[in-house]
């Protein structure tokens, strides 16, 4: 094991950017920190983050951990206390330095800072906080910052942290009390959901403070986000996404974002690595459904229950909701409301916004709502316009369910082999599990 101490800057940076790549947990930033003339950088809301910004700009951040060390011995983590690899520390100044000559060679618009665990939460969370304020206050760095609330670590702490950051997160990591218990044992379900109470309370005590008083420094201004790892232990897309509905609920979570597990540690208690790799298209199905509840006004259990628990690999959750509902098809475009429309496949939120104002004007037929942005393709076995539908089509499942797999969205080989009828069960070897609410982290 390499030591950190006989490590230059730029071996350090090698070993803890490359630790980094497993946290998902990093977006947009969601808020606007505009530069006062006195320091340098901004970050604007179209978001930081090896992503694409609204206006179709490819942006980044630095992505770093301060350590990856650490005292906690998670068993699905490569930073795990009992693995044998090359370990590494910033200071405080190497991590600033690191990030504003990063920042001046246009490389990165922002940071986003994760940590191991070294000597104690507490110890780690303070040192970080020193390499905030000194970006914040001695560089007068004003770009975005996005940095990791350590379980355990104290109150004061975390708000500290959260006067200096735009977003902070919290990784929950696993969506069952059993499952923290049996893979990362250091860790429990009150260590992670406080720091969460905290930041949620510091944001609506700091929203008053904005109001009374202007010039008041913002608290976590981008929210708090949080991660799941999809596949590392047995729970069901059900219990996974009535979670992330509960964590939106109570906690005023800005997003969860799902990692599907890559298996870099040989355990017991993992599961075994097959030549199938992540499984991304459940990743996928989570994410599409987690839309459908921020943005979407769907509810976990209209998408899934005990007697379905996994999403359908064929269809997207929007869709197969759509086929197992047609009792409130087809809608009617120049009638339905709002959020009828909403629920209809191949209608967006934008679109349906521009149909409700398209047709105070007039009368909508198929040809409008084409360009409006309405994915036919999808949308014509569930829509009338009126009183018609666009082409003669038969209000079955099996029936629409044969044609949209004719247009589906690309699939990995195993699932592309599978026909809908064998979809009766809707029950893939991957998705498998039973569900228990007792459990859950929430």
């Amino acid at each position: 094991m390499q030591i950190s101490e006989n490590m230059s800057v730029m071996e350090k940076l090698r070993i803890l950017t490359d630790a980094a790549k497993y946290d998902v947990a990093c977006t947009s930033s969601g808020t606007f920190r505009g530069n006062d003339g006195t320091g340098i950088g901004s970050c604007v809301q179209m978001g930081i983050c090896h992503s694409f910004a609204a206006d179709g700009r490819c942006i980044s951040l630095l992505k770093i951990l301060f350590t990856n060390e650490c005292i906690f011995d998670c068993k699905y983590c490569i930073n795990r206390r009992s693995n044998d690899v090359p370990r590494a520390s910033f200071t405080p100044d190497e991590l600033c330095e690191l990030t504003i000559e990063f920042y001046r060679r246009n490389y990165i618009e922002g940071l986003f800072l994760s940590s191991g665990i070294l000597k104690s939460p507490d110890y780690t969370m303070e040192l970080i906080c020193a390499a905030l304020e000194k970006l914040r206050k001695v560089y007068r760095f004003q770009g975005y910052i996005h940095v990791k609330a350590i379980p355990g670590a104290s109150e004061e702490l975390i708000q500290r942290a959260g006067f200096l950051a735009d977003r902070m997160s919290v990784n929950l990591e696993l969506a069952t009390a059993e499952g923290l218990r049996t893979l990362a044992p250091h860790k429990t379900r009150d260590k992670i959901l406080k720091p969460m109470r905290l930041v949620q309370n510091g944001r609506s005590q700091n929203a008053y403070e904005l109001k009374v008083y202007h010039h008041a420094p913002s608290f976590v201004p981008a929210g708090q986000s949080t991660q799941m790892i999809v596949g590392a232990t047995p729970e069901t897309d059900y219990q996974m996404l009535h979670v992330a509905e509960t964590l939106y609920q109570r906690f005023d979570l800005k997003r969860v974002f799902y990692s599907a597990f890559v298996s870099v540690n040989v355990d017991k208690a993992l599961p075994a690595k097959t030549d199938q790799g992540p499984p991304l298209l459940r990743e996928h199905r989570l994410y599409q459904a987690d839309w459908l509840l921020r943005y979407y006004k769907f509810e976990a259990k209209e998408l899934l229950t005990e007697e379905e628990p996994n999403f359908n690999p064929l269809f997207d959750p929007k869709c197969n909701w759509a086929l197992r509902h047609l009792e409130y098809f087809p809608v009617e475009v120049n009638r339905a409301s709002y959020e009828m429309l909403l629920r209809v496949p191949g209608l967006g939120y934008r679109s349906a916004g521009r149909i409700v104002r398209a047709r105070r004007l007039g009368t909508l037929d198929f040809q409008d709502l084409k360009k409006i942005g309405v994915v036919l393709k999808r949308a014509m076995y569930f829509l009338t316009c009126n009183g018609r539908t666009m082409y003669p089509v038969k209000l079955e499942q099996d029936y629409i369910a044969r044609n949209l797999l004719d247009t589906g969205e690309r699939l990995p080989q195993e699932v592309r082999g599978m026909t809908y009828r064998q979809l009766s069960l809707f029950d893939d070897v991957r998705f498998g599990g039973g569900v228990n609410e007792k459990n859950l982290c929430v």
